[in-house]
């Protein structure tokens, strides 16, 4: 490459040409007289023109849509009559546009051209670019006409104004369910073909939900995101900070429709309600006891199994469940919590003051 020396200045050939032909094609540049559009042929603004001008607009037939030009029309019908006449040579899948094939080849290809200025994250199709670059910039050019909320895609906005709208256009073929957006239908439709894809490499559990997935992968990693900023609690999930965040208010959302308690969790409501209904989903798979608890269950089961998971510290003694341990270590700690409300003796265990009792009545 040859070059030219100033003194302490160097100046190649190649880049002095490449000055001229910015320059040269800056001169050949085509303003809008309306918009701030530029074009690099005449011809383009020619076309280009006819938007601000009406002038010779070709019309869709079937939806009345107008365009600048008679193959652009030509495309466009193409949405009308299902036609489409490219396709592509790996997989065989058709596309009406020939753009649209060529982005589609990339996935074969692996190529991805479009690549962003501020982190190289690169992309197959253009659009996808421009979409990722408002993470950088914030832009958020859609907006919401009933609450003004802004959205970087159009597809978010749209499945956002769902919420005002009530729509619900994607249903199951299956039970007739319906939902605001194709990935939910999607999540739902894995309860009726009971779909797994989401498979933990560390245990083998598989989960139909991919935010159940990341939820899980948490036992592992230990990782609890999610922080009480009263005592400074962690949890793994956000739902759990919530039912905890109640200890605190003293909050409690769910009530009995029979007896109006109240409970933090719509679990404990569930489980107090069966007092009600005398429901007892749980049984034992040995004698046939049924149980409202399934804690009350796992309890029971130990009868049979001679399981006694619950040891003292002090003694070594083991016991079937965790109240048993606490009444036994009273045995070595001398605490006594129970009262009698008729002469004040106490005792180590709530069926000892309840015995006792009887002697008063």
């Amino acid at each position: 490459m040859k070059s030219v020396s100033h003194g302490d200045h160097v100046e190649t050939f190649s880049t002095s040409r490449k000055q001229q032909q910015e320059d040269h094609r800056a001169k050949r540049s085509h303003h809008c007289p309306h918009c701030e559009e530029i074009f690099p042929i005449l011809s383009k603004l020619k076309i280009h023109l006819k938007i601000h001008t009406g002038e010779n607009l070709h019309f869709c037939t079937d939806c009345g849509k107008n365009f600048t030009t008679s193959r652009a029309m030509t495309v466009h019908q193409r949405v009308h009559t299902g036609e489409k006449p490219y396709s592509c040579s790996d997989c065989r899948k058709s596309f009406s546009q020939s753009s649209h094939l060529k982005q589609h080849e990339h996935i074969h290809t692996g190529e991805k051209p479009y690549s962003c200025s501020v982190c190289g994250n690169s992309f197959s199709v253009r659009g996808h670019l421009k979409q990722h670059e408002r993470i950088h910039t914030g832009e958020k050019p859609y907006s919401c006409s009933d609450c003004w909320k802004s959205f970087a895609h159009s597809s978010h906005l749209k499945q956002h104004e769902r919420i005002h709208t009530g729509e619900k256009p994607y249903s199951c073929s299956v039970c007739g369910k319906c939902f605001t957006q194709s990935s939910q239908l999607k999540v739902h439709q894995r309860t009726h073909t009971g779909e797994k894809p989401y498979s933990c490499s560390e245990c083998g559990n598989s989960f139909s939900h991919l935010g159940h997935f990341k939820t899980h992968k948490r036992i592992h990693t230990g990782e609890k995101p999610y922080s009480c900023s009263d005592c400074g609690k962690c949890f793994t999930t956000s739902t759990e900070l919530k039912v905890h965040q109640r200890t605190h208010t003293g909050e409690k959302p769910c009530s009995c429709s029979d007896c109006g308690k109240c409970f933090t969790t719509s679990t404990e409501l569930k489980v107090h309600q069966r007092t009600h209904t005398g429901e007892k989903p749980y049984f034992c798979s040995d004698c046939r006891a049924s149980f409202s608890q399934s804690s009350h269950l796992k309890r029971h089961e130990r009868i049979h199994t001679g399981e006694k998971p619950y040891y003292c510290s002090d003694c070594g003694k083991c016991f079937k469940s965790s109240a048993e341990l606490n009444g036994h270590q009273r045995t070595h700690t001398g605490e006594k919590p129970f009262f009698c409300s008729y002469c004040g003796k106490s005792f180590s265990r709530l069926g000892n003051v309840k015995i006792h009792q009887r002697l008063h009545t």
